[in-house]
């Protein structure tokens, strides 16, 4: 299926049935505006907690709040007609207990409009993840490196050397078995991630990972150029428009130092 030629809005059970067939296309969003501008394009609209780091300023995602999900969620959903819309769940909003996590699920979905949510975590997480599908909430994965356990695993470092892969691999196994539609393979060796896309029966999307993956994720600011912290390895950067915005600027405050905006054709004389 070709993701131009959708005809009809994209839904999670299809996603599912894309297993091992045409790449699955997703990118973060996190306003209606880059929402609209996507949508065709794109399989997933993912409003990813990265946006506490690209938006907000903030040094990793931790800080990022139910609200402040929930928000752009809601602003994501509006400004999108064919992809399917994904909500993260933040830290600390799901891994008190499957109860805590199904309150807080249900208040994204019910406020956002969105198809479901994503949420970090491995073997532990199993429980949670089929207490939520359960109950009607469809969850998409998350293994490898886990931006929200960061401190854990000492940093934004590659994941599955040695004793991890196996642990990476359980991981992947536990959250599929447990009902997830699909799931993230986030910075973690290329051959592992491609073992366990062979192995588990729901699509993985890379990030960081193997191109063998079902599909592939960036963060569309790291995409676009418009962050430039730091740029990971993994990120293909598709344009500069940092660059471009602040050339812009630029023009804009020479012209109206030197009083040339705005000029005429700008103002209305009655």
């Amino acid at each position: 299926m070709s993701v131009q030629n959708k005809s009809k809005q994209q839904t999670v059970t299809r996603l599912r049935a894309r297993k091992g067939g045409t790449p699955i296309v997703m990118l973060t969003c996190s306003s209606t505006p880059m929402a609209q501008l996507m949508d065709a394009h794109l399989d997933i609209l993912l409003v990813g907690d990265s946006l506490g780091m690209v938006l907000y300023g903030m040094e990793s995602t931790l800080a990022v709040s139910l609200d402040m999900m929930i928000a752009h969620g809601k602003a994501v959903v509006r400004g999108a007609r064919q992809a399917c819309v994904i909500v993260d769940m933040p830290f600390a909003s799901y891994q008190e207990s499957p109860a805590q996590a199904f309150r807080n699920a249900a208040r994204v979905m019910a406020e956002t409009g969105c198809a479901g949510v994503k949420l970090e975590g491995g073997a532990e997480m199993g429980e949670t993840v089929a207490f939520l599908c359960d109950r009607g909430i469809p969850v998409m994965g998350h293994v490898g490196l886990r931006p929200q356990s960061v401190h854990q695993m000492g940093g934004f470092r590659t994941q599955g050397r040695g004793d991890g892969a196996a642990k990476i691999k359980y991981d992947a196994q536990v959250i599929a078995e447990a009902g997830a539609f699909s799931m993230v393979i986030e910075g973690t060796l290329a051959a592992l991630a491609e073992e366990i896309t062979r192995e588990v029966p729901v699509p993985t999307i890379g990030i960081g990972a193997s191109p063998a993956c079902d599909g592939q994720v960036l963060v569309a600011e790291d995409l676009l150029g418009l962050f430039s912290d730091f740029t990971p390895r993994f990120v293909k950067r598709y344009a500069d428009l940092g660059a471009q915005v602040a050339e812009a600027v630029r023009d804009y405050a020479a012209d109206v130092q030197a009083r040339r905006f705005p000029g005429p054709e700008h103002c209305v004389d009655d």
